[in-house]
């Protein structure tokens, strides 16, 4: 068979670039040899923000009391749960289905695909010639070589939402954005949950935003253990034994949430001349392989591995294959967040990123959610916005801690993208009540010293009497 676009994977990553190139005209065809959808649909961010629902529900009405709304107890029926979270997969599964492939053009085969040669792939007994490949593998979860883990039975996120019984205890090995929301979920959802993370809690987001998020995880009940050196783990009847330092936990399952790495076994690599690592598949700035007809893109170039990365890609990717447009990444203004409550977004550099590339003319300007009204009116006061600016007041970063925190973000990463100063949003209007004053407020905060300083009011006062 030969064809335009070959891709191998149907995460995600590889039906933006099918799905593009087909109703572009290019004669596609795919591999995928799991689920269609891949993790974001299955394993990943649709399952998990499901559960996170219910569980915020189920936190919704724990809080009531606070509004003056008497409930009375709740029960969570964890198998109404599950299923509510499989409904919802099965509600966003036709948008990725091999129907829907097939009718805007793409040709989908159901197998493994394996290079034979710089330009073709073979799988399910095909042998396919293609102009251009692409590979978008994906990437699975690491399970790490800790003494004794082949004797416990280990939860992944490719395995967890196939539970029928709420966990009794859940111990959870890797405090980053899939342990912390996934502790808090079935927290909420009445489990008891241990975090065990052998650095700090979210290495990666700002420290002083990160620590609204553990108060509010340890008074919900989550028992953390940072900077955690687990030494081996055991089973004692129906029990996981955990050993950590000096102590012992015991659990009723185990889930590791310790990173990922990128599914490169079976692929052939080195038959069609792609340099790789354990890290993923070398590609330069247009997401192009060593091979300079294949290209890569996703969770299997070791990139952020995020669903809207992957989206991105696929547009720089089907700029540089089909329009033949010299179009390059730019992660400068990459969002992320972590769906916990309160929610944690990022975009642009954090203050020790931005300190270590400009030095001392870095400056933070802050501001609390509780100085807002919207969230005073909502009872979501623990929050924070911190933004870094350098000397110019260009905004360089910003990271946000609180309710709606993912929604806020996206305007912080504009101004990121168009190389704004804080002065841009001083003077955009606002809808009161809202948290989106907060960005207004913060930007306001920078240049409130100076225009209440000394020499305006001398200036006003002069003004004034020229009146």
């Amino acid at each position: 068979m030969t064809c335009d676009i070959c891709v191998i994977g149907a995460g995600s990553a590889g039906l933006s670039v099918a799905v593009g190139a087909a109703q572009l005209g290019a004669q596609t065809i795919l591999f995928e040899k799991g689920e269609m959808g891949g993790d974001c649909l299955n394993y990943g961010c649709v399952p998990s923000k499901a559960l996170l629902a219910a569980a915020h529900t189920a936190q919704t009405i724990a809080d009531a009391d606070q509004f003056g709304i008497h409930v009375g107890s709740s029960h969570v029926d964890f198998s109404a749960v599950m299923a509510h979270v499989h409904d919802v997969m099965a509600q966003i599964a036709p948008h990725d289905s091999v129907e829907r492939l097939e009718k805007l053009g793409v040709r989908v085969i159901r197998a493994p695909a394996a290079f034979a040669g710089p330009d073709e792939v073979t799988g399910g007994g095909v042998r396919v010639r293609a102009r251009r490949i692409v590979i978008a593998a994906g990437s699975s979860a690491v399970v790490p070589p800790i003494p004794g883990i082949e004797s416990v039975p280990v939860l992944t996120n490719e395995t967890l939402f196939a539970l029928k019984e709420r966990p009794q205890h859940l111990l959870i090995i890797g405090g980053g954005p899939i342990g912390v929301e996934m502790a808090q979920a079935f927290r909420r959802l009445g489990s008891a949950v241990t975090v065990f993370q052998r650095d700090r809690l979210m290495p990666r987001d700002e420290p002083e935003l990160v620590e609204i998020l553990r108060t509010r995880l340890t008074a919900e009940g989550i028992t953390l253990h940072e900077c955690s050196n687990i030494t081996h783990l055991s089973r004692s009847g129906e029990r996981i034994v955990l050993r950590h330092d000096d102590m012992e936990a015991v659990g009723s399952h185990l889930l590791v949430a310790a990173g990922r790495q990128p599914r490169l076994a079976g692929l052939n690599l080195e038959g069609a001349g792609i340099a790789h690592t354990p890290q993923g598949i070398t590609v330069d700035a247009r997401l192009r392989t060593t091979n300079r007809r294949v290209y890569a893109l996703g969770d299997v170039t070791g990139r952020p591995q995020f669903t809207h990365t992957a989206g991105y890609q696929a547009g720089i990717l089907i700029r540089n294959m089909l329009f033949r447009l010299p179009a390059k990444v730019d992660y400068r203004a990459l969002p992320w967040v972590t769906y916990c409550d309160p929610e944690l977004a990022h975009v642009g550099l954090t203050e020790q990123q931005a300190r270590k590339q400009f030095g001392a003319s870095v400056q933070v300007v802050r501001v609390n959610f509780a100085e807002n009204d919207r969230a005073q009116a909502e009872r979501q006061t623990a929050g924070r916005i911190k933004v870094v600016i350098d000397k110019r007041g260009t905004i360089l970063g910003a990271g946000i801690v609180g309710a709606q925190a993912g929604e806020l973000i996206g305007l912080w990463g504009l101004a990121i993208t168009r190389g704004l100063k804080l002065s841009a949003l001083t003077g955009v209007i606002f809808p009161y009540p809202t948290l989106g004053e907060l960005s207004k407020a913060a930007a306001g905060s920078f240049y409130a010293p100076k225009l209440f300083s000394p020499w305006p009011k001398r200036l006003v006062r002069l003004l004034l009497s020229l009146a």
